[in-house]
């Protein structure tokens, strides 16, 4: 403080200290910016005041005014949901397979079921639904237990494999290399299984196998047969790969995937967009009812 002196140049009291010859001036804040910064003060207490501000040991405090982001967010979803409800309500009403009558509406529900989609779907499926090794590609045409929409709705609903579901869908592959075949009828299993898409040359001892072991849940052609959820294995998609030894690994010690059942996680009109969103995809196949046996019902006259 002794050393405080002002500075002719600029009529400036110094700071009063002083480092090889070089002084600082003590020279006043602008007077705006000391008011601009007053006046931060002052709204920042108001609005600790107004608004939820400090974190308390349970929750934070909720302000004179009531204001939450989240009582913002839910007022904005259920205005949102009041815009829906009509749609809600006519998707809630029409059955599933009667869905591609309305044109509008079937594609409202894709445009529902695409949102849906990308919240549940992604992270097995992928953001194009083209899955991966394990996950199937839901953009081709191949359908273990059906693609029209009905089929599609009841897998999303009871899910696939999935262990609280009584009706779930369900398909198990015996785990041939636990004794029942020796690496070598594996090894001629697949030859034959590659040969039925035109993989590999023709095996005679594979395919006495494949009628010996395959063919009762496969088809004896290898088309499948969709009452077990058995694949085509004809054609040329795959799940788990390709290559020779991919397909010995599947027949040695099958990998079974899991589905989780939706029916207890979204609503009803959520799963329908989300089917028809999956069923629009490009190997969605039209819904075809199954007629009664004429003979069926006459047994069943009283």
């Amino acid at each position: 403080m002794a050393n405080k002196r002002i500075d002719e140049a600029t009529n400036t009291e110094t700071v009063g200290h002083e480092w090889d010859g070089i002084e600082e001036l003590d020279t006043p804040m602008p007077r705006w910016w000391l008011w601009t910064f007053y006046a931060t003060i002052v709204w920042a207490i108001a609005y600790m005041i107004a608004y939820p501000a400090w974190p308390m040991i349970e929750k934070g405090t909720e302000g004179v005014l009531g204001w939450t982001s989240r009582g913002q967010l839910a007022a904005e979803l259920a205005r949102q949901d009041e815009v829906k409800a009509p749609l809600m309500a006519t998707l809630a009403r029409i059955p599933i397979e009667r869905l591609p009558e309305d044109s509008e509406l079937m594609r409202s529900a894709i445009s529902g079921g695409r949102a849906a989609f990308k919240v549940n779907c992604v992270q097995c499926h992928g953001a194009g639904a083209a899955g991966s090794p394990g996950y199937p590609n839901l953009n081709d045409d191949d359908w273990l237990w059906g693609g029209d929409l009905k089929a599609i709705e009841y897998t999303i609903v009871h899910g696939v494999r999935d262990a609280n579901g009584d009706e779930t869908r369900f398909a198990l592959m015996p785990d041939f290399g636990s004794g029942i075949l020796d690496a070598a009828q594996m090894s001629a299993l697949a030859d034959h299984v590659l040969s039925l898409s035109g993989k590999g040359p023709a095996n005679a001892q594979g395919a006495q196998i494949f009628a010996d072991n395959c063919a009762i849940c496969h088809g004896a052609d290898g088309t499948g047969l969709r009452q077990f959820g058995a694949p085509n294995l004809a054609d040329a998609i795959w799940l788990y790969g390709s290559g020779k030894d991919q397909v010995v690994r599947q027949i040695s010690g099958p990998r079974h995937g899991v589905m989780p059942a939706w029916g207890e996680r979204l609503d009803p009109v959520t799963i329908k967009m989300l089917a028809a969103y999956v069923h629009s995809l490009g190997g969605g196949e039209d819904f075809v009812e199954v007629a009664a046996d004429p003979a069926v019902e006459a047994d069943e006259q009283p």
